[in-house]
């Protein structure tokens, strides 16, 4: 058996060596399994809690999910950030600064959990008013605020778990991170019917299942570097803040970050709008019952076509600095067509009957068909026009890969930033159906960032095929 240093070089020389189509395989489908997986928690959640506690449950898991997602967005800030600096100082072979880029990681995580966590805690009943909570019944109100509280401090382990998986997937340790993701997935998943029904716990039976399984990938992934398997050594005396690396770093996962945040803010418009033009409280609650099950599915679809984008990530990454520029290009037009693939696929599932009920059903009980044909509608009409965000996706990739902030931030915001959210409140004032006006700000904005990301990509798809090799 070959010395865990030597494993290790052959390794992130592959990068630079192998075949691109057998390396965009061999690193995607376990970026693929591990985002899947992580993205699953909040629909595993849904599944049991639509399926078993009611349209209420439903309603204030979906109240709370835009305060999860903006969690999400700061761990994925030092993430994909640090992450991606990484894969380049690999590619430059300068090992003391992915050291430093590994303890600093560390050390914003916790700063993190000393600021963010707390200032929502003491202040749920409000932060919730703001995410539509004030439009909706008092027992759906309810249950988002008790799942909150449940869950909002073990945040700690899944940002320290992102980021160490993030940091294995960079330095070439694809299965390793997503073993990461399949510890803590597989106990949420045995541990939610058993907390929700057998203990009758309900919506806090789902919140206590998340935060066991947070803890169990966070420990996995921590002893992942105390046993010595990875490239880049884990040392304490290198926990701390440099400098010379957190702009750098922090200006590459701002792009997603904003992604994020973005996302969020999408998703407390959409509850707001959609309680602001209801009939009653009841109607408004039943359609933010059914932006629920839009949420789950969009994370079911596009997880894997993010998953996918992890896996170029590295790829790229090391070659990129290893001025191996041919080879960046073959990369991306191969994860471009994989990313169509995805998305066409993640489109026809949403959209063609019956498939969109059948969909539905996940979250919905046969009991009521009002809701189930309200998600069904829905989910037709925002997804129809998703197979063109492809190209939007793989160019924000490549920018945040190389090390381009500024056009990815760009990039990664034309669809949600520029688009969504203005006509999310612009249109229901020039169309009759309200409802149908806020559903179709997102096939609007998938067209647009599409022929708005053309040019860029271009151009910087021409520059590689001129730019001399290294």
């Amino acid at each position: 058996m070959k010395p865990a240093p030597f494993r290790i070089k052959l390794r992130t020389e592959k990068l630079a060596t192998g075949k691109i189509g057998r390396l965009i395989v061999e690193y995607s489908w376990p970026a693929l399994v591990a985002m899947s997986l992580n993205a699953l928690y909040a629909v595993v959640d849904r599944f049991y809690i639509g399926r078993g506690c009611g349209e209420a449950a439903m309603a204030g898991l979906t109240l709370a999910f835009p305060v999860m997602m903006l969690f999400g967005a700061f761990g994925v800030f030092v993430g994909a950030g640090h992450a991606a600096l990484l894969s380049i100082k690999l590619g430059e072979k300068d090992r003391v600064a992915c050291e430093k880029l590994l303890g600093e990681l560390v050390a914003l995580k916790f700063l993190f959990f000393l600021v963010l966590p707390p200032l929502v805690f003491f202040n749920l009943d409000t932060v919730l008013g703001w995410c539509g909570g004030d439009k909706v019944s008092a027992e759906a109100f309810d249950c988002a605020v008790k799942y909150l509280r449940l869950v909002v401090f073990s945040h700690l382990f899944s940002h320290l778990a992102f980021g160490f998986s993030a940091m294995m997937r960079a330095e070439g340790g694809a299965v390793e991170s997503m073993m990461c993701m399949v510890v803590g997935f597989g106990l949420n998943l045995v541990l939610d019917p058993i907390l929700i029904f057998g203990f009758d716990m309900g919506i806090g039976g789902a919140a206590w299942a998340t935060n066991a399984a947070m803890a169990a990938s966070c420990f996995y992934a921590l002893s992942y570097y105390l046993r010595g398997k990875s490239a880049v050594k884990f040392r304490l005396r290198r926990i701390g803040i440099y400098r010379e690396y957190l702009v750098r770093a922090s200006g590459i996962g701002f792009a997603p970050f904003l992604q994020h945040f973005l996302g969020s803010a999408i998703n407390v418009s959409l509850a707001v709008a959609f309680a602001k033009w209801a009939a009653d409280e009841t109607e408004a609650t039943m359609q933010i019952a059914s932006l629920g099950v839009l949420q789950s599915m969009l994370i079911l679809m596009l997880m894997p076509v993010l998953g996918a984008q992890q896996g170029l990530q590295p790829i790229i990454g090391y070659n990129w600095g290893a001025r191996n520029y041919r080879r960046v290009r073959e990369t991306v037009m191969t994860g471009l067509w994989m990313t169509t693939a995805l998305v066409v696929a993640a489109c026809i599932i949403q959209t063609v009957p019956p498939l969109p009920e059948l969909m539905a059903r996940m979250f919905v009980s046969s009991g009521n068909p009002t809701l189930l044909k309200t998600a069904a509608s829905d989910l037709q009409i925002c997804n129809c026009m998703l197979w063109c965000i492809s190209l939007n996706i793989v160019a924000t990739t490549y920018f945040q890969s190389i090390g381009k902030p500024v056009v990815a931030i760009v990039l990664s915001t034309l669809r949600q930033g520029f688009c969504i959210l203005p006509v999310i409140w612009f249109l229901p004032y020039l169309m009759e159906n309200r409802t149908l006006a806020i559903l179709l700000s997102m096939p609007v904005s998938d067209i647009v960032c599409c022929l708005l990301t053309v040019v860029p990509f271009s151009l910087h798809m021409r520059f590689l095929s001129r730019v001399k090799q290294k």
